[in-house]
């Protein structure tokens, strides 16, 4: 393909994705493929051959479309959203062309710049400590890992290398790997699965700090934990505090932790992968009170805050930290702006060592959207939320399960596991809505997530008539069989 071909197959392409995102909702929101239907689709082997880009773009249609879950359509209520703008995909078209890989300031200056000015900008937008901020010669920063799940491992890694420097000082016969094997991390009982995966990876105790009755870890819990593992000869050096949880976006409380933490020389991690985008919002800004005792900090913008994946925006107090433990110099790397104050090389702030120019999007997204373009966007998601709240709230046969606090809304039919189960079932193998559950301690509950950039109050009204109907029925079989 050259430039000519290029030119024409590319505005052929914005072309079709224009159409795909203008007319999603006429597509089902979720496929009725079985598992193996693409490999009958597709030959065994790669053609000999060049093919056409005309009979590839039919094959999308043919072959992938059937096959995908529609996450930006207006149906979507499952998990939480996943970002998508026009501008973010102007921004990542570039990314892709510019094609760098800025593991260093010197492979491509602009990458690494741009990328500490836009973390700036985005802390200052959820109005951060200015500790965390990298400005011209702050101590913090931020950067963009790929998911929350990264953000979270780097920061225990760092974390348990801080832990064992500091404790091998005090007691210089203890091994690295006998201060590994005492070393404990925490998290509530409502935390995302990934931070037992990154316990797994870097090899050290997980324990779960029980919540209260609106799903929030409180100190008094974290104390008490913290005491009988001091007491059994372990160390506690991490916690990872969770606002806006995947189960029902509930809030641990930052202010009764974070003093904890910092006595104890507990890194205190954030991890705020959905709820962190709604910080942007003054109002809203109460649920990040306490933020001033993390030394590390993390939200999605990839997931709410209209930038595409893969976007997590991580920030630290002080950057040394992860430097001092993910830094490894070979030559090839080096280069001669190496110790100049004023630059970073994010290879030292992550795992892998390649990185896209990522910045670029939240660049495009900030400027064309405005901080009140998307401050608008929040409300109107939240807003949509609280209408579907007060839709369950009129029909006494529902129950809300928690606090609805941003937009996600979490309910159930009044009566038994299995029959919300079945609920479910009936509803997602309708395919006219999606939604996915969660456990809220012995309760089953179904997740209302407000997902899509385009959904409006009709697709709310839609989406709870859909659900009143099946339950009608379900409801209808359940007393005739009891008859």
């Amino acid at each position: 393909m050259d430039t000519t071909e290029f030119r024409k197959r590319g505005k052929e392409m914005v072309d079709y994705i224009a159409d795909y995102i203008e007319k999603i909702e006429e597509r089902q929101v979720y496929p009725d493929v079985e598992p193996g239907y693409l490999r009958a689709l597709i030959p065994e082997f790669a053609p000999e051959t060049p093919e056409r880009f005309e009979d590839i773009l039919k094959d999308v249609e043919r072959i992938i479309m059937p096959g995908v879950t529609h996450w930006h359509s207006p149906y979507f209520f499952a998990y939480f959203p996943t970002a998508n703008s026009f501008p973010a995909l102007l921004g990542d078209m570039l990314s892709g062309a510019i094609g760098c890989i800025g593991f260093s300031w010197a492979s491509s200056p602009a990458c690494t710049e741009l990328e500490t000015v836009m973390m700036d900008w985005l802390g200052k937008m959820i109005n951060l400590p200015p500790q965390f901020l990298a400005g011209k010669d702050g101590e913090g920063g931020g950067v963009i890992q790929g998911t929350a799940s990264e953000a979270t491992l780097v920061a225990m890694l760092a974390a348990r290398t801080k832990a064992i420097h500091r404790i091998q000082l005090d007691n210089e016969n203890l091994t690295q790997g006998e201060i590994i094997g005492r070393l404990v991390a925490y998290t509530s009982d409502q935390a995302h699965s990934s931070v037992e995966k990154d316990v797994l990876i870097a090899g050290v105790k997980i324990k779960q700090v029980p919540t209260d009755d609106s799903f929030s870890a409180r100190g008094s819990a974290l104390r008490k934990v913290i005491d009988a593992d001091k007491a059994a000869g372990l160390i506690p050096f991490f916690l990872c505090a969770t606002l806006g949880t995947t189960t029902c976006c509930s809030f641990d409380n930052l202010l009764e932790l974070g003093p904890i933490c910092n006595k104890e020389n507990i890194w205190m991690h954030i991890d705020a992968a959905y709820a962190g985008s709604a910080f942007i919002c003054p109002e809203f800004r109460y649920l990040l009170n306490g933020v001033e005792y993390a030394d590390s900090f993390n939200f999605n913008p990839h997931k709410w805050l209209l930038v595409n994946f893969d976007c997590s925006a991580m920030w630290v107090k002080k950057r040394l930290d992860l430097t001092c433990a993910f830094k490894i110099d070979p030559v090839y790397l080096k280069h001669d702006h190496d110790e100049s104050g004023c630059i970073t090389d994010y290879r030292h702030w992550q795992i892998p060592l390649g990185r896209r120019f990522r910045s670029l999007k939240m660049w495009f997204v900030f400027r064309m959207y405005g901080v009140s373009g998307l401050q608008e966007y929040i409300r109107k998601h939240i807003r949509i939320a609280h209408e579907f709240k007060d839709l369950v709230l009129q029909d006494d046969r529902f129950e809300i399960c928690a606090d609805v606090i941003l937009g996600l809304v979490c309910f159930r039919l009044k009566g038994s596991n299995e029959l919300n189960e079945v609920l479910l079932k009936n509803i997602n193998d309708a395919r006219k809505i999606h939604l996915v559950p969660c456990h809220l301690r012995e309760k089953f509950v179904l997740r209302f997530a407000i997902c899509a950039r385009t959904v409006e109050s009709s697709h709310i009204q839609f989406a709870w008539k859909h659900i009143t109907t099946m339950a009608s029925v379900l409801l209808k079989k359940q007393e005739q069989s009891t008859e």
